[in-house]
């Protein structure tokens, strides 16, 4: 298989201290858990042999942490390394830090939800917490963070006839979901749903191989700005995790709580999942020790 002009790895945050609770976490700055710095120095230690060019993340400490971790198992020369508030996670307005609801109380409109402090999931893209983004507002910052982010690697690597580009973004499970779907939407042959890109697991990896059609390795391709060359893009990787799957939880340090097994729809929601649909796999991720829980 031939090596793609550039390859783009997306990967989750690790598991954060509001990993840990029932609350909606988008903008919300929790740091990594004890077991979340445990899967990110994992990840970078699995991701050490890739040569990144470039490593893009979320300002979000959960997100900006994990790609330090990253970063700092990087052989040298080290990747340019920066951050942008474009790879938040959907914000949640009025929920964020609230507690987390599966399902509306029957006879009770939205506005009386959140008058009571329930705040459920809203299953419409349009739909949005008062003060926050809906899927659709997610999904217009994706494609601006794909256009500033990714694009300038992509056209710079065509222009210098270049292959073997890869860059990292580090971002959080609802708005992968959506950066892949906008960068898919460029592929000239069609592209996907965020559907199709749902569900990682806490610093899980996905990757997109891009190819510039006409171009040729060594032979810089020249063209307008206004008139780029089509591209071909292919998924070749879905939430990889074979990093995590021996982790262990350990007692003690930040995020000591114990899993709740009954968090298991909330946990796949924000790894960009729909609800009902959590994968028994979850289970490698959420080992408790036998003394954590006493």
């Amino acid at each position: 298989m031939a090596t793609p002009m550039i390859s783009i790895t997306f990967v989750r945050h690790g598991e954060s201290t509001d990993n840990l609770r029932s609350v909606w976490a988008g903008w919300e700055d929790a740091p990594l858990s004890n077991h979340g710095m445990n899967q990110a120095r994992a990840v970078g230690q699995s991701l050490s042999s890739t040569p990144f060019t470039a490593i893009h993340a979320s300002d979000l400490k959960r997100a900006f942490t994990t790609a330090q971790a990253i970063y700092d198992a990087q052989p040298a020369p080290k990747p340019a390394f920066d951050s942008s508030p474009l790879l938040r996670e959907q914000h949640f307005g009025v929920a964020e830090g609230k507690p987390w609801a599966l399902h509306t109380e029957p006879g009770l409109s939205l506005e009386e939800h959140y008058a009571r402090g329930i705040y459920p999931v809203l299953f419409n893209r349009a739909e949005a917490f008062p003060g926050g983004e809906s899927l659709d507002d997610l999904a217009k910052r994706a494609e601006e963070a794909v256009g500033r982010l990714v694009m300038p690697h992509v056209w710079e690597a065509a222009r210098k006839g270049k292959r073997g580009v890869h860059v990292a973004l580090v971002s959080h499970g609802l708005c992968i979901s959506e950066l892949i779907a906008a960068l898919m939407r460029k592929n000239a042959g069609g592209g996907g749903s965020a559907d199709k890109y749902k569900g990682l697991l806490n610093t899980a990896w996905t990757r997109v191989a891009i190819d510039v059609q006409g171009v040729k390795e060594g032979e810089p391709l020249e063209f307008p700005d206004d008139d780029p060359p089509p591209l071909t893009i292919k998924v070749t990787d879905i939430n990889r995790h074979e990093h995590i799957d021996n982790i262990v939880r350990q007692g003690g340090g930040i995020g000591r709580q114990a899993y709740d097994p009954k968090q298991a729809d909330i946990r796949a929601f924000f790894g960009g999942a729909a609800v009902g649909e959590h994968s028994a796999s979850n289970a490698r991720d959420e080992t408790v020790t036998p003394d954590e829980t006493k």
